[in-house]
């Protein structure tokens, strides 16, 4: 029996067309049920400083339709449809949820992601974009040139993109300076990962903060 979801849309994640070249990914629309989009859009977390933040950097503004959403994602269901679409069991791996709302110019360099990273998943939630290209994910074919990929994402609501990490997996979105609303699932391999990765953030904000308002 399927889980019952309270904000993704699970067939758009089953639906999600595949890609082989130059790296495993999806991409895949309307995978956020249109009854959630006025709440979560309500109720993402009041983030006013630029980066990732963990789960427990937030913890205390996580509440109603975006609580759901995170409860969503972590369902083993999507974790199974992810493992068939990217060819790797990611099923039983340890997965660690990031949220980002500010973007900035420096923001989105090329980059594949560190071997602690087995895959990721990207979930969108923006109202509009400005269709520039501006900001927008792309699978790139190398780690020097943006305008050869073999895709650009747009980062609307509802958009859903995964990748599986290789030595290969160059990505990086266009400079962009903004609101731009973006919710991270990784599955890494080990809890000890998620440990260090979630130390190191925590360090990296609490030195921004210091230094901001020291």
């Amino acid at each position: 029996m399927s889980t019952q979801f309270e904000c993704i849309n699970i067939d758009g994640l089953k639906s999600a067309r595949t890609g082989r070249e130059p790296y495993n990914f999806l991409v895949g629309d309307n995978f956020i049920q249109s009854s959630a989009i006025e709440p979560l859009r309500s109720d993402y977390p009041d983030i006013k400083e630029p980066g990732f933040f963990t789960e427990s950097d937030v913890n205390d503004r996580l509440r109603g339709a975006f609580a759901k959403l995170l409860a969503d994602l972590k369902s083993p269901e999507v974790s199974k449809i992810v493992s068939e679409k990217l060819d790797i069991d990611l099923v039983n791996k340890p997965k660690m949820i990031t949220i980002r709302k500010i973007s900035q110019a420096k923001d989105g360099r090329i980059h594949t992601d560190g071997e602690a990273k087995i895959a990721t998943m990207l979930t969108y939630l923006n109202d509009h974009w400005d269709g520039t290209g501006a900001g927008c994910l792309r699978v790139l074919r190398n780690d020097k040139d943006f305008e050869d990929y073999v895709e650009q994402i747009s980062p609307l609501t509802g958009t859903v993109f995964a990748f599986r990490r290789s030595d290969e997996s160059w990505h990086g979105h266009t400079p962009f300076v903004g609101e731009r609303r973006v919710v991270q699932m990784t599955w890494l391999r080990s809890e000890a990962d998620v440990a260090r990765k979630e130390k190191r953030g925590a360090l990296s904000h609490n030195l921004k903060k210091i230094f901001r308002f020291g």
